[in-house]
Parts: structure tokens; C-alpha cells; sequence
């Protein structure tokens, strides 16, 4: 299904001041804009790095030294995120049901980041009207407790704020870029998504290939009308 685009909640920076990262300071960042004319000239490295403040030495706006170090945090923590410790939800859950099961089997491995999984679901209510869509699970096992689902009280839904969702009855139709996956309308081969660490293309649509290092698989459970998993391993650069 076709998928609108929708502005993201990412701030449209971040990838951008990757360029931040090699230096350790305000001061360095102002010395990586001085030329050699303003050491020439000036003959003083203060009065160079002032002349950079000012932004005649770059080519868009210059930050300041608060802004600097704000945003190099959120650059940071994007590239090197802190481990967290986390808890197994499944551990001791019901896994009667196929689906369940097969989620409590890639809990970790999408936790730790080694895996990560779409998780396609589609439902239709008692009035018949299909709502569907594409969730990162990665992304929702960090953004919800997961407890109810496993114990078999709550079921799986797809939000509007997931990475693909479509209300027949409302019209909705939506895409969204998540924690692990970016949205991308292919004019040939429709909806993709396109994994943010190694950059791999996974193409959901069932008559293709689902992409390098990424499996498909079709879950028969009594509860959905249809799911379909896609998990991705993920190749980090070493």
C-alpha cells in the first residue's frame, strides 16, 4: 500500500553534525574555520577565532559555544549510545499463542540491536474495516511494556505514529521514520524502508526479494488476520 510521507520528530540536523564529533571543544570548532590568511593577517589566534565567531568563516551559520555543545551531545549520544539494561518481558509469559512465541524468540536480539525486526500486522474490526501497518519492534519494545502482549491480555496494534499505518474507514494513511527505519517511496518498487545504522534496503512487498541480510516470515495465529516478520540483521561497521 502507498504511504504518505509525514514530517518526522527527528530534528533534521543530526545527520549533519556528524561533522561535530572530532572536536573536543567550542574553541576547536571556531580553529577548523580559521584560513591561514586570518593567522597571516590578525597574527592572533584569539582574534582569528573571533572573526570565525562571527561567522565570516563559514559557509553557513556559525554556532555558538552553547549551541556547539548542545547539539554535539545530541550527535553523540545518537552515534554512541549508553547500553542500558533491560529485562526479558517474555521470560515466563504465555507463548501458547504462535505469534507471542515468535516474538519472545527475537526479544533480545532486537534489545541489544543484533536483529532488527518489521513486524507487518493487519486487522479488520467488527464493522470490517482493515487497519494495518508496518511496526519497528525494536523501537516499540523501548517505547511501551510489552508485559500484557506476552501474558496474552492485550494485542498488537499498529499506530499511526509507527513506521507504516492505514485506517481504511478514516482514510489515514501514514509513514513515519522510527528509532531503525526510514520510509522510502520507490516510484518501481513501492514502500521501503531503509535500516539507519547499515543503510540496507527492506522491501516488504511479497511478490519480491525482502533485501540482503533480511528474512521473511508468514505467522498463522488465531487472534490476527494476517502478520508477516521481516528481521533484518544488522551489520555494524566494526
Amino acid at each position: 500500500m502507498a504511504m504518505a510521507e509525514k514530517k518526522n520528530e527527528y530534528p533534521p540536523s543530526v545527520e549533519a553534525d556528524r561533522r561535530l564529533l572530532p572536536f573536543d571543544n567550542w574553541e576547536e570548532y571556531l580553529d577548523s574555520l580559521i584560513e591561514i590568511a586570518d593567522l597571516r593577517n590578525l597574527r592572533s589566534i584569539a582574534s582569528a577565532r573571533t572573526i570565525a565567531a562571527f561567522g565570516y568563516r563559514a559557509n553557513g551559520d556559525t554556532l555558538g559555544e552553547k549551541e556547539f555543545y548542545t547539539r554535539r551531545a545530541v550527535i553523540h549520544d545518537v552515534v554512541y549510545p549508553k547500553i542500558k539494561a533491560y529485562i526479558l518481558v517474555s521470560e515466563g509469559a504465555s507463548l501458547d499463542d504462535p505469534f507471542n512465541r515468535e516474538l519472545a524468540i527475537r526479544e533480545r536480539a532486537n534489545r541489544v540491536g543484533i536483529l532488527q525486526t518489521i513486524i507487518f500486522v493487519r486487522h479488520f474490526t467488527k464493522g470490517g474495516f482493515e487497519i494495518s501497518g508496518y511496526i519497528d519492534y525494536a523501537h516499540r519494545l523501548v517505547s511501551e511494556n510489552w508485559t500484557p502482549f506476552f501474558k496474552c491480555n492485550k494485542m498488537l496494534w499498529p499506530r499511526d505514529t509507527d513506521l507504516g499505518y492505514y485506517h481504511w474507514r478514516h482514510g489515514t494513511v501514514r509513514s513515519n521514520m522510527s528509532r531503525n527505519y526510514k520510509p522510502i517511496m520507490d516510484p518501481d518498487r513501492g514502500l521501503l524502508f531503509q535500516n539507519r545504522h547499515d543503510h540496507k534496503i527492506i522491501c516488504p512487498d511479497p511478490e519480491q526479494d525482502p533485501g540482503q541480510n533480511t528474512n521473511k516470515l508468514r505467522i498463522y495465529s488465531p487472534r490476527y488476520t494476517q502478520i508477516e516478520i521481516y528481521d533484518h540483521v544488522v551489520r555494524r561497521k566494526s
